[in-house]
């Protein structure tokens, strides 16, 4: 299985998985992002350990400045008790030449308490440990990151901006779930600017979705992604001068493909800058198509926080991109939901 597949069913079998919990009734700790890999010292300490270490121990990208992606403890199996057992994210790292005869990576929830995903690493020998975790380091980054995700997903779900919903779904026909505490708006043509703009403090964290006529695949190309954020940001949002108004840094913009409810997203991270001011800080935006409406709608996060960490706010508006349903898209029932997944080496 190459890793474009299996990237692509962890994308989408993680939303089928993350439901309500049907065996632990103790709730989970630690914060999220935090990650615990059970593993004794002399496979921490060795090459396969230091491999896992590296898999984990990775920048969150899209960010200005260096925030790592987890926060990473370790315990050995012998004291893989009490209240260990019940951290929200477990890797179980479990090397064995006379059980096993291939690498596996499997995962299961709720496990010892809830929310919780218990992931287990399963290999013949260190060394073929070592190989696995490096091909698949990020497979484990992304699986992790969605896992997180869903979990905020859950939570806007029961907090929401009701009067934002009802803006996007009457201008666009699409639906979207922002943060509760985003009171502002400000309208254009097939636009819209959902922000807390409003409040006096430092930080401004903002939504955008905007929508224009797919014409083809070209609609999707690097260039034709700056032109386009340019254009309607130069347009819909301003600073206090006619000459001061949001651009894209170019070089920071990374752009990687996905699947969310059975169709083709384009995910791109990177930095906006406030043309002749200071003013600046990440994004990251979704693009898809309205193929009801022949159309491609873009949502977008994007952040002012200066002289602070932004990594863990930017994650949390993140979770809101994949509360968008089109005209097209239906519920996903829960008779579909999936208990457990596990990907096998084949050899």
């Amino acid at each position: 299985m190459t890793y474009t597949m299996k990237k692509f069913i962890l994308f989408v079998l993680i939303i089928l998985t993350l439901t309500g919990c049907k065996h632990a009734s103790k709730h989970s700790i630690g914060n999220p992002y935090e990650v615990l890999v059970v593993c004794d010292d002399q496979v921490w300490e060795a090459p396969a350990g230091r491999a896992l270490l590296y898999a984990l121990d990775t920048d969150i990208p899209g960010l200005p400045q260096s925030e790592r992606s987890f926060r990473i403890s370790r315990v050995t199996k012998s004291h893989f008790r009490g209240s260990t057992k019940a951290f929200r994210n477990i890797i179980f790292v479990d090397i064995n030449e006379n059980r096993y005869t291939q690498n596996s990576f499997k995962f299961t929830r709720d496990v010892f308490a809830k929310p919780q995903i218990y992931m287990g690493i399963q290999s013949p020998s260190m060394e073929e440990f070592e190989k696995f975790v490096t091909e698949n380091s990020q497979v484990i980054v992304d699986f992790l990151t969605r896992v997180e995700i869903e979990r905020q997903m859950n939570v806007l779900a029961g907090s929401y901006n009701e009067k934002a919903m009802d803006i996007v779904r009457e201008m666009f026909g699409c639906e979207l779930m922002v943060p509760a505490y985003l009171n502002g708006h400000m309208k254009g043509e097939n636009f819209v600017w959902l922000s807390d703009f409003n409040d006096p403090k430092a930080e401004i964290q903002s939504f955008m979705v905007y929508s224009y006529p797919y014409t083809s695949v070209d609609n999707f190309s690097r260039e034709n992604y700056i032109h386009m954020r340019d254009s309607v940001m130069k347009r819909n949002i301003r600073a206090k001068r006619m000459d001061q108004y949001i651009k894209t840094v170019d070089w920071s913009v990374d752009i990687t493909e996905g699947a969310y409810r059975d169709r083709y997203v384009q995910v791109v991270r990177g930095l906006w800058e406030m043309e002749n001011d200071i003013m600046g800080g990440p994004f990251v935006s979704h693009s898809v198509v309205d193929e009801i409406n022949n159309r491609v709608i873009v949502v977008e996060a994007f952040l002012y926080a200066p002289n602070r960490k932004k990594g863990s706010m930017m994650r949390k508006l993140e979770a809101s991109l994949f509360t968008l349903k089109l005209p097209a898209d239906k519920f996903i029932e829960e008779s579909n939901r999936l208990e457990e997944f596990s990907i096998e080496e084949k050899k």
